[in-house]
């Protein structure tokens, strides 16, 4: 299991990120009450339904109290929270929504006397399961105290505290996720179902990227959404940009566009297209809002315009489909907002779901959306960006490039490996590392931005179950500033998850740092190591072929579809616990401090 021990230093101040409220401790633990047993309670279900919302029924048998440290919801705001305690009598029972953690096997809730206050938690490095199999319950770590609710709510809320923990006793929960009978395992059966799920997104990004001729369809001549090209009035942008705004409409978001026009230094008015945006009002503090956003314009063809690199060899610019850049990221903000549109549980913070016009052109279409925020709406704070852009192409999938049928351009009839960037973002030819960037960052020699650092961390370690695969980056003094991501990822035996900091931002995620000051989060992939970058190859199959590892002796041997869909799932739900804490409370930037 990878580790990077040198930051633990840091957790303590740090996981405030993780249980949010008011400092409140205290421990109401008498050492003469009879010990506490698994069986002073009953549990119903005995397995839960993984990444669904669901009842859980708690009944006491003694006097107890209960920490549930799993996504809740609170019955008198109707609002989600990271955990709450229960106090329990003797013969009574309680029932509460619980959202199951999406992609692990194993949930928990702990028992203690009754009245606890100060409870032992697991380090964000690791799952519940992996915390209590190691006996970390029994030692001096970190740990949370309750906090009186708040007058619009019935449940308590947790804050991180360096009190003593009293003594409490696991009790386990099976999860199992259900699976769409619509699909096989190497489909992607395994993350077809739930809250959000993989399979979903795949969907999404195969029916944008249809490439099926229609003679009908003056636009682009196809049955999806292609030549998405940003600017000159480009009538398939236009078209595709009527398909989004009808989709968030459809989900029950309330939808504004901004179109803009960019006018260059003689006065010439090059008519760009236009942001789409889907809104999901908060209740409590309507004017904080969360964006969750993704560019849908794709590379224009210029210069050798639309030329296989399969064929020739080499690269030029420019695709008609654009299915990894950025179709997937689309595709996963379209999935979130449609399901966070649909449940019944409402938001403090406004959600907001929007897809940029103009990425390649230069961030247009995000940099003019916040930098007329103001003007727009005065009153509005956006508290936190989440960027998708290229992701999905990276682990799981990973061993080598794909050869044969119409691959390549490298030795053979295989696509060029990735080879290792010293000075860009860590791969090599068999690991495509899952990225998750974290910013405004001024140093790569310490986290400036720690809360949110740590907070990925313990989403991943136990709701997406990658402890073994995820690690932080931070570079050490003797670094270079170059080439420190790639250097510290070698010396951390090369994580296939990466949670880092970045100085630079290549995405729209800057538009937010440097227009709002805003903090962001972003995900993605293999970028210049995938040879379809920004070519007409950029397409659904050729994912799928980069993602097949069945026969390279890398990771869990499987389809292609099986791993795209995977990774997919995994990101999606990543965001979306990311927005669930965010709502309960939004990570402030730390350079603002």
């Amino acid at each position: 299991m990878r580790r990077n021990l040198s930051k633990n230093k840091m957790l303590n101040i740090s996981v405030i990120a993780l249980f949010l409220a008011v400092s409140f401790a205290g421990c109401l633990e008498n050492d003469d009450e009879d010990i506490i047993s698994p069986n002073d309670v009953v549990v119903n279900p005995v397995t839960l339904v993984a990444g669904e919302f669901q009842p859980l029924v708690i009944s006491a048998k003694r006097d107890v109290s209960v920490f549930i440290p799993h996504m809740v919801v609170d019955p008198a705001s109707n609002y989600l929270q990271n955990g709450t305690i229960l106090d329990m009598r003797t013969g009574e029972t309680k029932q509460l929504t619980i959202l199951a953690p999406p992609r692990i096997d194993t949930a928990f809730i702990f028992l203690s006397n009754y009245g606890t206050e100060v409870w032992s938690i697991r380090n964000p490095s690791e799952s519940w399961k992996d915390w209590v199999e190691r006996g970390g319950i029994n030692q001096e770590g970190l740990a949370v105290s309750r906090v009186e609710p708040e007058e619009y709510a019935s449940f308590y809320t947790l804050n991180s505290t360096e009190e003593k923990a009293g003594k409490s006793v696991p009790i386990k929960i099976d999860l199992k996720r259900e699976v769409s009978a619509a699909y096989t395992v190497d489909e992607g059966s395994l993350f077809s179902r739930g809250f959000v799920d993989g399979r979903t997104v795949f969907n999404s990004i195969a029916r944008i990227s249809d490439e099926t001729p229609d003679i009908l369809d003056p636009a682009d001549g196809a049955v999806g959404y292609l030549d998405r090209w940003a600017g000159q009035g480009n009538l398939a942008y236009e078209d595709a940009a009527q398909f989004l705004i009808a989709e968030m409409t459809s989900y029950g978001l309330r939808v504004e566009v901004q179109r803009f026009a960019i006018e260059d230094v003689l006065g010439n008015v090059n008519p760009e297209a236009y942001n789409v945006c889907g809104f999901r009002d908060g209740t409590l503090y309507p004017n904080e809002w969360l964006v969750f956003g993704a560019h849908f314009d794709i590379a224009p063809p210029i210069n050798g315009g639309l030329v296989d690199p399969h064929i020739t060899g080499s690269r030029t610019y420019g695709t008609r489909v654009g299915a990894y850049d950025n179709t997937a990221g689309t595709s996963m903000v379209l999935a979130a907002g449609e399901a966070m549109a649909g449940m019944p549980y409402d938001t403090r913070r406004t959600m907001v779901y929007c897809l940029w016009s103009g990425e390649e052109g230069g961030l247009r279409g995000s940099d003019y959306w916040t930098d007329t925020l103001a003007d727009r709406y005065p009153d509005v704070t956006v508290m936190n960006y989440i960027n998708l852009d290229m992701a999905g192409v990276n682990w799981p999938g990973g061993g080598g490039a794909p050869c044969g049928g119409e691959h390549g351009g490298g030795d053979g009839d295989c696509d060029p490996d990735p080879q290792p960037d010293t000075d860009g973002y860590p791969k090599d030819s068999e690991v495509w590392p899952m990225r998750i960037y974290i910013g405004p960052s001024l140093n790569y020699n310490k986290l400036d931005q720690p809360d949110l650092v740590y907070l990925s961390q313990w989403i991943g370690s136990d709701a997406i179950n990658v402890s073994m695969q995820q690690d932080i980056l931070v570079g050490a003094d003797n670094n270079s500033e170059d080439t420190w991501k790639y250097d510290v990822w070698v010396e951390q035996d090369r994580p296939e998850i990466i949670i880092y900091e970045d100085t630079t931002a290549r995405s729209d995620h800057a538009s937010f740092q440097n227009n709002l000051d805003t903090i962001t989060l972003g995900f993605g992939g293999l970028v210049d190591g995938y040879w379809c970058y920004h070519q007409t190859c950029d397409t659904v199959q050729e994912m799928i072929d980069w993602m097949d590892n069945e026969a390279r002796g890398y990771g869990n041997n499987a389809t292609g579809l099986n791993n795209l869909v995977n990774a997919l799932d995994m990101i999606t739900w990543w965001a979306t616990y990311s927005f669930f804490h965010m709502d309960q409370k939004p990570i402030l930037n730390s350079l603002d401090d």
